[in-house]
């Protein structure tokens, strides 16, 4: 059993920060257990391209409002406490929140904490086996 608080995260190799968001990664391929959990705040006022073309990724927003782009269709969805959105299709989007927005996200392959966003907004597939 693995019993972990988000904020036990912070200034951690698990707590990522970028200009535009923070993600703690609260459970990673190295668990073993077939995905990974994030929570990923998303900065008011950003603008984030995103195309996870290796990653079947959940999101749940639990705090704020925004909007999300479906950039193959060109679908604008708004977002608030309790919206969730799958991207099942690998779905090239974008994410404009309008306040900091606190998401809940899992993604399948898990993903090892390690990946870094290319130009496309694609995260590499990096495999990684259960640590002991």
């Amino acid at each position: 059993m693995i019993v972990r608080n988000v904020g036990d995260l912070d200034d951690t190799d698990r707590d990522i920060k970028t200009p535009n968001w923070r993600s703690k990664r609260i459970v990673l391929a190295k668990e073993g257990v077939g995905f990974s959990v994030h929570e990923t705040t998303l900065y008011a006022g950003t603008v984030n391209d995103f195309w996870y073309a290796n990653h079947i990724e959940a999101v749940f927003v639990v705090e704020g409002e925004g909007e999300l782009l479906d950039k193959g269709s060109g679908e604008i969805h708004q977002l608030r406490p309790g919206s969730l959105y799958l991207l099942n299709d690998h779905d090239h989007h974008q994410l404009r929140p309008r306040t900091d927005m606190r998401t809940v996200c899992v993604f399948n392959p898990p993903v090892t904490g390690r990946e870094v966003h290319d130009e496309n907004g694609v995260y590499p597939l990096i495999v990684e086996e259960k640590s002991a």
